[in-house]
């Protein structure tokens, strides 16, 4: 059988072994080729082919449900439900998602793109199955990095109090998430990957045994008992963890042995209560260069396969956001001892990695866990340092009552770093950064800035490593506009305050962050037209510039912000509100992302789908004040 024949996975049933490592090499060509050309996350998948299609061998997907935790480990099992055709489109706009989504296939039983997730869904599914008196298998697949999620430590204590509740936890223990894992859980893992009974294991006793002529091909009763004793020796320490937290544990199992995989699955199932089996992966198995690096190939763009060397950039771009703030953080840091880089699983993405080499007594990996990264940091603040909290605006969401509870409140000097903040481009819903403005902006004591350029951004990082309270900067994902960067003059910024940037009689347009050069191109545009326009660079949504926003717009007349954020809650109606409460009665165009989800595509796709182009914003502004859009310049 061929891959693309396979359009459901209960195809797998009955096939034999060999036939089964055949459709997993057809699994690892195609996702190779396709990450290759479009660009996607690489190692993940590549990790888990075996362990797909071994317990999908042990399934009835028209019944059974199974969890992936984080859903970009799970293009093997995309490619065996029906979506081998597509996957050519994965990531790409219109085409096959990078995680998972229940509105694309029947299979995708739960939608993940934050860690941690997959055993409270299960669980969830589980006892919603026992009070319908259904009988069906959950199985939730949860990587040995999400376990120092609090939220899975939290699901296993909870699955462990129900011993009547039937789920399988299937660990995938691969000794990584995206960075190297951290804490005691990895720890123990590795102590029993590295134990003399386990390397014993890994010579592969069996093989050399039993080709002796008085074995007859296989082992003796007396030789097995004495290997599984040796097994059972090597994972006690890891194994009792969870027995003692109320689970039946299995393994661990080599994760590309398929037979292997099917058997322990098969036994798994029918045990009673929580079952949790361990299985040993590597990431990026099957391909020589991700298995060397395996951080470098968690995720990749375009590269060439027979290198492994990303397809060169059709013209040099400026530098990343990420690469700016690690490089002026550095300097800062290098400068004041007290200044403490903190990351949840994420050096390589936010540019900590470089920080670490440089400063590695200043550098915190927490694992994934923004909950105790944000309250850790508040800690740190009530004894005199300066904590940087450096986490996607997607994965902040996670720790918003401890932004509240545990800085605000008690008025803490805290920085949040925001990367990945706006538009984030093949990810997806998951990973846009579309609600920290409106979800930061209702907390007291905290301080929200957002930079137009590089430079700015820069200012911006001395403004908060020195400023006495809470305060927090979004900065996008990919490179900058190409400003120059600061040689001298790196102090704060005056707290609360813009800038004008053009001025203008007939409109007012107040750029957020990354759309105060759109702003300015919709400006200049708008002029050819005999339109022109004041533009403000606010800087700060709080606290919002209002002596220099509210006089502007009560002189001008009509009003136009504009932002790479969720409307409700946004600037937008940062502005509205400081115009409501001044009694100030203009119109106000609001300009960013709609009460939509933002699907995947490239960040510029995005953009445009959503009108926040230069041209665009002319464009419609041109329609409100009664002129030919169609003039614009494209």
């Amino acid at each position: 059988m061929h891959l693309s024949e396979l359009t459901h996975p209960n195809q797998l049933h009955g096939l034999s072994i060999a036939q089964l490592e055949e459709i997993a090499r057809q699994i690892r060509e195609k996702h190779l080729q396709t990450v290759a050309t479009s660009g996607g996350h690489l190692g993940p998948g590549l990790g888990v082919v075996e362990l797909t299609i071994a317990l999908y061998q042990t399934l009835d997907l028209d019944r059974d449900k199974v969890i992936w935790d984080v859903g970009h480990q799970a293009y093997p099992h995309k490619l065996i439900t029906g979506r081998y055709n597509e996957f050519h489109t994965l990531r790409q706009k219109d085409g096959i998602a990078g995680y998972l989504k229940r509105c694309e296939s029947k299979f995708d039983h739960f939608g993940a793109g934050h860690a941690s997730t997959s055993i409270s869904a299960g669980l969830g599914m589980a006892i919603a199955r026992d009070m319908a008196g259904e009988n069906y298998k959950v199985v939730s697949i949860i990587g040995d990095g999400a376990m120092t999620g609090g939220m899975a430590l939290e699901a296993i204590n909870h699955a462990g109090h129900l011993p009547d509740t039937n789920l399988m936890v299937v660990l995938n223990d691969n000794d990584m998430s995206i960075s190297p894992n951290v804490g005691a859980l990895s720890r123990y893992l590795n102590k029993m990957r590295l134990s003399p009974p386990m390397q014993f294991l890994t010579d592969n006793i069996e093989e050399q045994v039993k080709h002796l002529p008085f074995f007859g091909g296989s082992l003796s009763p007396e030789l097995d008992r004495v290997k599984e004793g040796m097994k059972r020796l090597a994972v006690s320490k890891v194994g009792a963890v969870f027995e003692e937290l109320g689970f039946t544990y299995m393994g661990p199992v080599d994760g590309h042995n398929i037979k292997e995989l099917i058997d322990i699955f098969r036994e798994g199932h029918k045990q009673k209560g929580p079952v949790l089996v361990h299985v040993a992966t590597t990431k990026g198995k099957g391909y020589a260069i991700a298995e060397k690096d395996q951080v470098g190939y968690h995720a990749q763009n375009p590269f060439d396969l027979a290198t492994g060397k990303a397809k060169p950039a059709n013209k040099p771009t400026p530098p990343s956001y990420s690469k700016v703030f690690a490089e002026t953080l550095i300097t800062l840091a290098e400068n004041d001892p007290r200044i403490v880089a903190i990351t949840a699983a994420m050096a390589t993405g936010t540019g900590l990695d470089k920080f670490q080499a440089k400063l590695p007594n200043q550098y915190v990996d927490v694992g994934i866990a923004e909950q105790h990264a944000v309250t850790m940091a508040a800690g740190m603040a009530c004894e005199g340092a300066r904590p940087v909290v450096t986490i996607y605006s997607t994965f902040l969401q996670r720790a918003f009552d401890q932004v509240i509870h545990d800085v605000c409140i008690q008025d803490l000097p805290v920085f949040f770093c925001m990367d990945r903040a706006g538009v984030v481009g093949a990810d997806g819903p998951t990973h846009q950064g579309m609600y920290d403005i409106a979800y930061l902006r209702c907390i007291p004591n905290l301080t929200i800035m957002a930079p137009k350029d590089e430079a700015e951004f820069q200012r911006m990082l001395v403004t908060g490593v020195t400023h006495p309270g809470p305060i927090a900067v979004r900065y996008p994902r990919g490179s900058g506009v190409g400003a120059p960067l600061l040689e001298a003059g790196w102090e704060p910024m005056p707290i609360g305050k813009g800038e004008v940037l053009r001025t203008g009689d007939d409109l007012l347009l107040v750029g957020y962050g990354t759309m105060v050069y759109p702003a300015m191109q919709a400006a200049e545009i708008l002029s050819e037209h005999g339109i022109e326009a004041t533009v403000v660079n606010a800087r700060f949504v709080k606290p919002l510039d209002t002596e220099l926003i509210v006089p502007l717009a009560q002189k001008i007349g009509r009003v136009v912000t504009i932002e790479e954020g969720c409307l409700m809650g946004g600037f937008g109606s940062a502005v509205l509100e400081a115009l409501g409460d001044a009694g100030v009665a203009v119109p106000v165009t609001r300009l960013g992302v709609p009460d939509i989800l933002v699907e995947h595509a490239t960040p510029s796709q995005s953009m445009q789908s959503l009108g926040l182009t230069g041209p665009q914003i002319a464009d419609r502004l041109l329609m409100q004040l009664g002129r030919k859009p169609e003039m614009a310049a494209v």
